[in-house]
């Protein structure tokens, strides 16, 4: 990729791409208006905008992409309605046009506790409670042993990660300094630390926690293959690990948590990929 093209995939990177769409709906729901169309119109019209633009690729790329765009538009309508006094696009009730424009606050807080450097990551979703039960039957480590949840978000993984490797001395990396915080307080018997989980050295650690997402799981992978010990182990919950050629890992041990979601283990190697 020549150097344009970069600087041009990073300036509209996600959620770059979602925003230009809320935009666009409210620009066709106000110019609907502003033209005489009936209300019905300058709702239906522009969240249908958001929805169709919702399926295209360079727009987004996961089910939960597709659903923030789509609901986007709709979702600030009502928003609007309730804080302004009106039931329609752009109306300037006892609210006034200052207030109107808080819906735009869930949208500031979202991104301050989900930067847009970690959209390409997994979002925030908690490890359930229980899922790393069975990890000791598995998992056999030197007490002090250095264990990594990679991306741990609120610090439901590194509660449970203590609960089944007491003895271990537990950490975390995570990209918003919000969720960072949150798991500080949560958890003050770990070591919990701002950083990119990407960027980090996996090589001190005997074992790595992931709970990621299909697309991100490939770089996981090489990562872990580049840097992790011969010995040490990697626990992911719910996806396969793969390499980039689709290629599964070998697994030392999976069970399943309700609703079939899996939990996955595996040990470090040379030669880690099922032939």
């Amino acid at each position: 990729m020549n150097p344009a093209a970069h600087l041009l995939t990073r300036a509209f990177g996600w959620p770059v791409p979602a925003v230009l769409t809320w935009l666009a709906a409210w620009a066709l729901a106000w110019a609907l208006r502003a033209a005489g169309a009936p209300l019905w119109a300058a709702l239906v019209l522009p969240t249908a905008l958001g929805a169709c633009a919702a399926l295209l690729p360079f727009v987004a790329t996961t089910a939960w992409r597709r659903v923030f765009v789509a609901a986007g538009f709709p979702l600030s309508v009502m928003a609007l309605g309730l804080t302004s006094g009106s039931g329609e696009p752009g109306g300037h009730g006892q609210g006034g046009a200052g207030v109107a424009w808080l819906w735009l606050a869930p949208l500031a807080l979202l991104l301050l506790a989900y930067p847009r450097r970690a959209w390409r990551d997994a979002p925030v979703f908690p490890t359930p409670r229980g899922a790393l039960a069975e990890l000791a039957q598995h998992v056999k480590l030197p007490a002090g042993a250095r264990v990594l949840d990679a991306g741990c978000g609120m610090g439901d993984g590194l509660i449970e990660l203590h609960r089944a490797l007491p003895q271990a001395r537990i950490e975390g990396v995570e990209w918003s300094a919000l969720w960072r915080a949150v798991s500080a307080w949560r958890c003050p018997w770990a070591s919990v630390r701002r950083g990119d989980m990407w960027a980090d050295d996996w090589s001190a650690f005997e074992l790595v926690y992931l709970f990621q997402r299909p697309e991100t799981m490939p770089r996981a992978m090489d990562k872990a293959h580049r840097e992790m010990r011969p010995g040490s182990w990697l626990v992911s919950l719910e996806f396969e690990a793969r390499d980039a050629e689709g290629r599964a890992w070998k697994s030392v041990a999976r069970w399943e948590l309700g609703g079939g979601r899996p939990v996955w283990v595996y040990r470090l190697s040379q030669c880690p990929q099922q032939g």
